[in-house]
């Protein structure tokens, strides 16, 4: 059932948490955020008026990708498509990636044996920065405009509790919304993750699943004409 009340909304996209949380795996990579959230938060929130969407996340790296150069390749299509068909609707901001240049060394898991830290193995790690801050910072900044009625995160990371904790503490007036970003319980897709109380507590509603349908029904067109060479959904897309 739906609230009552929306207005002027801003959606911040967790870019991470929505491709590892829902989209990996399926055939809805080609998805249009900006339909897609249009759609969702009106279904929670009827008279809702998305004025922007932000996508928070980092450039994969081809190195460390399963289609080395044609997966960042396919990431910088993606997000060009949006900003030529939405324009200052859609707005990126994407932060870095590190990782050990020889690898680091951690401990190993194994099956029904406790922890030992003297067992390790050298990994790859690879980590996002900057996209939890930048998050934060973009939330608050447009609480702070007073420019929107209605701010809603998608994500399912207890690292943006503490900003959603201080807009509903320094604006009362300003209604959040929680996306987590699973599919549905009848999918029979198990999710790794459940809805983070964390951030559900501070949210004037919380939807806890994006629906394949809702997926389907947003994807792009597979060309797009941009008046030189089209934009065409990667093939392993």
């Amino acid at each position: 059932m739906g609230i009552e009340m929306g207005g002027s909304t801003a959606v911040y996209i967790d870019g991470y948490n929505l491709y590892y949380g829902r989209i990996r795996g399926t055939r809805y990579k080609w998805v249009d955020l900006v339909a897609l959230f249009d759609s969702v938060v009106r279904k929670q929130a009827p008279d809702s008026q998305v004025e922007v969407v932000r996508y928070f996340s980092a450039y994969c790296l081809a190195n460390f990708a399963t289609h080395g150069t044609d997966s960042a390749e396919a990431e910088n299509r993606y997000l060009r498509v949006h900003e030529m068909k939405h324009g200052p609707r859609f707005c990126k901001t994407m932060g870095t990636h590190t990782h050990d240049r020889y690898g680091v060394s951690m401990p190993r898991y194994v099956e029904g044996s406790r922890f030992n830290r003297r067992d390790r193995v050298k990994v790859w790690r690879l980590d996002e920065k900057q996209t939890d801050v930048n998050i934060a910072l973009a939330m608050y900044r447009d609480a702070r405009s007073g420019r929107f009625s209605q701010l809603v995160i998608c994500s399912n990371d207890s690292d943006v509790e503490p900003v959603l904790r201080a807009i509903r503490e320094d604006f009362p007036g300003i209604r959040i919304g929680v996306i987590t970003p699973r599919p549905p319980p009848e999918s029979g897709t198990r999710s790794h993750r459940n809805v983070m109380s964390s951030l559900s507590k501070h949210a004037g509603w919380t939807r806890s699943h994006i629906h394949d349908e809702e997926l389907e029904t947003c994807q792009l067109p597979s060309r797009i004409h941009t008046g030189k060479r089209p934009l065409v959904k990667p093939d392993h897309w």
